[in-house]
């Protein structure tokens, strides 16, 4: 991509400007980024205002929280006039169940409405939307 920087895998990631990653907002990011931190099983890269990023290794994107001043939790499903999903994130697992439990355990909530037999839709702690899918 034009306007970016190519550095070597000898430059320590984080003073680099050639990766990418999603960023979620949360009124607390703390218990946000420690859920997607066990979750996930990633080291967190610490932030300012209590937030950071989940550093996934070389090679790899990260997924980071920051602080909103102004949040409202997206609602599973869409309705009406109400602030809908922007994105969500997809994780494979091979046990659906068994990794369902685990997020639950962790702080998830198991959305009401499940639309496939073979996805689980959770919320996060600040409730944003992610799926478990075999």
């Amino acid at each position: 991509m034009r306007g970016r920087e190519k550095k070597d895998a000898s430059t320590d990631r984080w003073e680099r400007h050639d990766w990418w990653g999603v960023v979620l907002e949360a009124p607390d990011p703390g218990p946000v980024l420690e859920f997607w931190s066990a979750l996930l099983e990633a080291p967190i890269k610490p932030g300012d205002d209590g937030g950071g990023a989940l550093d996934f290794g070389e090679g790899v994107g990260y997924l980071a929280v920051q602080k909103a001043e102004v949040y409202e939790p997206p609602v599973w499903p869409a309705e009406p006039g109400r602030q809908g999903m922007q994105l969500h994130l997809d994780i494979e697992v091979s046990d659906l169940a068994a990794a369902t439990e685990h997020a639950i355990e962790l702080g998830a909530t198991l959305a009401e409405f499940q639309p496939q037999d073979d996805v689980r839709v959770l919320l996060d702690p600040a409730g944003h939307p992610f799926c478990l899918y075999t």
